[in-house]
């Protein structure tokens, strides 16, 4: 038999899960010693080492091309919007479009920060505001190309609760004015972007540090519009010439209805946000009330509109936040439909008689 008794009917395994050990008994004679296998130790060796390297490698691999993709793709699979191609059947009417993109770079920024200021009297607490708003703006005024513009928010009194006690009753809280709060936001226009970080290195020492947001702004859409419709206009033609090949149709002597619209698209409409993060499981047998969890980062990233979707795509590689303006152009083309043929037969005597042929 391949199997001994005393192990319940199951194999003697080794560690390794390829080898099993097989022990033999024979009637009326006692089990022979079991001898171990002639094994060549260096051939082991040698595919010991081959197998670690080859696990080493596809590790390294995958960890290669998983860092590829980025953390977006961390929790959730992080997927491109798409726009399904829907073909419709075809009409008396032909319907046709065309959809373009520019990718314009901004020449023109502005960038808006927060300033929140308390004090305990109107005077104090407008002398500490201006103070720390002069300290940031001092080495950007004489700058050419930079502007800056500061704009009254809010001035309101602040209030706190006061415990009153009293000896035979209850204690009472009173809200009593403790001071002012004044807010102001700081607009600041530059043309270099890399601007920006001496502005905010500037505003820290000065404790502001709430940048609310980053305007872009390009002195070249109208003539960007222009050539995005030009350069659409050519695509039109292509395609209505590529139909009338298809169609033996000449469009010429047809009708044609067009409309048209832009839309333009900000770097600050198109930011995302996702958070990246490894959390361990606890199993307790008892449930536990002390467990403090960290508070996880919320990351943003700029996602602008994808190539996918357009018939063509001016500058269509993006480094930086850009302006998109986007162009579409939809074309309807009335059919003519068959008049029907009149037949008229004159007699002899000059009368008109309809003949009805079909």
């Amino acid at each position: 038999m391949e199997i001994l008794s005393d192990f319940s009917s199951e194999r003697l395994r080794t560690d390794s899960p390829t080898k099993v050990l097989k022990f033999t008994e024979q009637s009326d004679v006692y089990p022979k010693p079991w001898k171990a296998p002639n094994i060549n130790h260096n051939s082991n060796i040698y595919t010991m080492k081959k197998i670690a390297i080859s696990s080493l490698v596809m590790l390294v691999t995958q960890t290669i091309f998983g860092q590829i993709s980025g953390n977006v793709n961390y929790h959730q699979k992080f997927t491109y919007p798409t726009t399904k191609v829907s073909v419709r059947y075809p009409n008396k009417d032909l319907f046709t479009s065309v959809r373009g993109m520019t990718n314009v770079k901004a020449d023109i920024y502005t960038a808006i920060f927060s300033v929140t200021q308390v004090g305990k009297t109107t005077e104090e607490v407008n002398a500490l505001i201006d103070t720390r708003i002069e300290q940031a703006t001092a080495n950007f005024k004489d700058k050419e190309r930079v502007e800056i513009y500061v704009d009254m928010i809010s001035f309101v009194p602040a209030y706190a609760f006061h415990l009153e006690k009293r000896l035979f009753s209850k204690r009472n809280y009173n809200e009593i004015p403790t001071g002012f709060e004044l807010k102001k936001n700081i607009h600041i226009k530059y043309k270099n972007p890399i601007m920006l970080n001496k502005i905010i290195s500037s505003f820290a020492k000065a404790e502001i540090y709430d940048l609310v947001r980053v305007d872009y702004y390009s002195t070249k859409l109208e003539s960007v519009k222009k050539e995005l419709r030009e350069k659409a206009k050519l695509v039109l033609k292509d395609k209505l010439k590529h139909y009338e090949q298809i169609m033996f149709i000449n469009f010429d002597t047809l009708e044609i209805q067009l409309s048209d619209a832009y839309k333009i698209e900000y770097p600050i409409e198109n930011y995302q946000s996702y958070t990246a993060y490894n959390s361990s499981s606890l199993n307790l047998r008892k449930r536990a009330n002390d467990i403090s969890k960290a508070n996880k980062s919320k990351t943003l990233y700029y996602q602008p509109i994808m190539n996918k979707d357009f018939d063509f795509v001016q500058n269509p590689v993006v480094l930086e936040p850009v302006i998109q303006v986007m162009y579409e152009m939809k074309v309807t083309i009335k059919k003519q439909t068959p008049t029907e043929k009149e037949y008229i037969l004159i007699s002899p005597n000059g009368e008109l008689k309809q003949l009805n042929i079909k």
